[in-house]
């Protein structure tokens, strides 16, 4: 069962492929649902799907917009493009893109995206008789569901989401962004008013503003809690799934390479019959979330699926940058966050059995100057005195 972790740029994809993902999803910089992430150059582009098949990981190129005419000239020139790079995949959901995907591109393997709405395998055999590869089932089905389009369409693969943010509208096709502030949510520019607080508005009492609920916080009625599948991966895996993946390609790449590490042990033990250390779970709450649910997976219950007192999310550790180089006695630090002498600090890599933790005694500036405290878009150097793998990453938890 692969594992697909998201990658906003081409340093969160390194962080993913090298913390156990087998494959990356990451759009280019037009049409795709994320434009505010980073997102690649078409060189850049190039570069990570040589990078990732050196590894013998996959990626996937999302041109997953609702398109509007006037995107369409732009989309044929761009797909042409695609059809030029060894890329292993395209997830999209608009009908005119599929056919030009299957113009311009036929070699390309098609993906229809979780927002196409498949929550039917009639609706799963009609992609699969028009040539899609693969289909990503939308989030709103139960295991039940999910079984019978298994059972019902065994020769093509399909993928669910199992962990990240969850969208109030159905499979993400919202327009409330669009409304409130004219960017719009198909097109990738969600600004996500449904984390807003919101209030009741009279009409002849303009000013007076009723809460929803009688609490002093108000209500977030729109709010839904992040997906957490990790406690049904063994179900997911013996239904025969192809492929589960990960939301969140405008988080950081700390959170995506916790998060993929962490899904990545515990189906690494499934797949060799083993057990699941319940510790593992921990290091989910290790990273920015909100309250986790498990969505529809169990039937609905807006309970059980939307957080109305709050839509903030839950910040136990702070991510304090990254290791980009180490030799037996140091480790220079590519500093995000600040974090002083004798504090401790945990370090984390793609095997937990990796991490330790460290107070620390000695801080130095690239200039080899003793400093108390780091700040943040510098690089420092912190002795360790022992030998570590790749791609460190520095966190540390937050005192109440």
């Amino acid at each position: 069962m692969e594992l697909l972790a998201p990658a906003g740029n081409f340093e969160k994809a390194k962080y993913a492929l090298n913390y156990g993902a087998d494959a990356i999803y990451i759009g280019g910089k037009q049409y795709s649902l994320r434009a505010k992430a980073d997102n690649l150059q078409d060189d850049q582009l190039s570069q990570l799907v040589d990078y990732a098949h050196e590894l013998n990981k996959k990626v996937f190129i999302t041109v997953n917009i609702y398109a509007h005419n006037t995107h369409l000239e732009g989309l044929e020139n761009y797909i042409k493009h695609l059809s030029t790079l060894p890329l292993d995949g395209i997830i999209l959901a608009d009908p005119a893109i599929f056919m030009l995907v299957k113009k311009y591109a036929p070699n390309l393997p098609i993906h229809i995206s979780t927002q196409a709405n498949i929550t039917n395998w009639q609706t799963v055999k009609f992609w699969q008789e028009l040539g899609a590869k693969r289909v990503i089932l939308a989030r709103e089905l139960t295991f039940a569901e999910i079984s019978e389009i298994r059972l019902k369409c065994p020769d093509i693969e399909l993928e669910i989401f199992v962990h990240g943010a969850m969208c109030i509208s159905y499979s993400g096709r919202c327009l409330i962004s669009a409304f409130f502030n004219n960017r719009h949510a198909n097109l990738g520019e969600c600004t996500h008013p449904c984390r807003w607080k919101y209030a009741v508005v009279e009409e002849k009492r303009e000013n007076e503003f009723f809460p929803i609920e009688e609490d002093q916080h108000g209500t977030y009625f729109f709010n839904s809690k992040d997906l957490c599948l990790w406690n049904r991966l063994k179900e997911i895996h013996d239904l025969g799934i192809d492929s589960v993946k990960i939301e969140g390609r405008m988080k950081s790449a700390y959170y995506v390479a916790n998060v993929v590490r962490t899904y990545r042990q515990a189906l690494d033990a499934i797949e060799n019959e083993k057990e699941i250390d319940p510790n593992w779970i921990d290091e989910l709450d290790k990273v920015s979330h909100r309250i986790y649910t498990e969505g529809f997976f169990a039937g609905f219950d807006s309970n059980q699926t939307q957080h109305y007192q709050s839509s903030s999310y839950t910040r136990d550790w702070q991510y304090l940058g990254n290791i980009i180089k180490h030799d037996e006695q140091f480790v220079w630090v590519s500093v995000l966050s600040k974090f002083s002498k004798n504090e401790e600090i945990s370090f984390v890599f793609p095997d937990m059995s990796n991490d330790f933790s460290l107070i620390i005694a000695e801080i130095y500036d690239e200039n080899d100057n003793l400093i108390e405290f780091t700040k943040p878009n510098t690089i420092v150097k912190i002795p360790v005195n022992r030998i570590l793998k790749n791609y460190g990453i520095l966190r540390k938890q937050i005192n109440d």
